[in-house]
């Protein structure tokens, strides 16, 4: 199914039938992706009295209570309210969920710290990749890039993150939607300073309440670095995260 959508002056046309999916299933069963302490989701019949509401169990439904947390359990998507007093909900963001995207791949560079190595995502790096270009959205796909990744546990491991001035350059070069296949933008132990979530979002200088961040995406090697057409799928949540479901489209000749 071909569909032909024209945005900014440019006109795309593109396989609706065939999106690059880069979001990882929310499963019980996978021991992953997680991050923060969390552990795995769950997923529970609805109890009744002595009615289990599992087909399994002789109900004629499956009717499931459903527990997890957005930021340590796969994919999702956040708004400026992850780091402001009042939650301001990521649902009620988006006016449109079509966006332009481009797709950089990049090895993120040791630094040596007092307590051990980073692996940092840096300005260099991002600025480097990107060129000229000016993405609505920028999806970040770091090296090595293992199947693993889609069940890794990353708490306690110090995963790599995004360098502040690389962020606050992306806000300064138009981007809008930043995702990557990390589980934050930011140091695992920074001492409360998300200086990266800080400088995307400008605040507290800004209340940018149309801006998101996406983590713990999964880019598959099939998909190439250049441009994209994105559909960022995410739930009405009255919440800062919500679970989301990004999808790449690739522009046809």
């Amino acid at each position: 199914m071909i569909a032909e959508i024209t945005h900014q002056g440019r006109t795309w046309r593109i396989a609706l039938d065939k999106p690059i999916d880069l979001s990882i299933p929310l499963d019980a069963n996978s021991p992953g992706p997680r991050a923060w302490h969390m552990g795995p989701p769950v997923f529970k019949p609805v109890r009744d009295g002595e009615t289990i509401y599992s087909v399994m169990e002789g109900s004629p439904v499956n009717f499931r209570d459903v527990a997890f947390n957005p930021h340590g359990n796969g994919t999702h998507t956040e708004s400026v309210g992850h780091i402001t007093p009042q939650v301001h909900p990521v649902g009620p963001v988006f006016e449109r969920y079509w966006f332009t995207a481009l797709l950089i791949s990049v090895l993120p560079e040791e630094r040596l710290t007092v307590d051990g190595t980073d692996r940092v995502v840096s300005l260099g790096m991002v600025r480097g990749a990107v060129g000229n270009r000016n993405p609505e959205a920028l999806v970040i796909r770091t090296r090595p890039n293992s199947d693993e990744k889609r069940s890794r546990e990353w708490t306690g491991g110090n995963p790599p993150y995004v360098e502040a001035d690389a962020c606050k350059w992306m806000r300064g070069n138009g981007v809008r939607h930043l995702l990557l296949d990390l589980p934050s933008v930011d140091r695992e132990r920074d001492e409360g300073k998300l200086a990266a979530h800080h400088a995307f979002w400008d605040y507290p200088g800004t209340l940018d309440l149309r801006r998101t961040i996406t983590e713990l995406i999964y880019v598959p090697e099939s998909a190439n670095d250049g441009e994209y057409l994105l559909e960022l799928q995410v739930p009405n949540f009255i919440n800062d995260a919500a679970p989301s479901r990004p999808l790449l489209f690739a522009p046809l000749p």
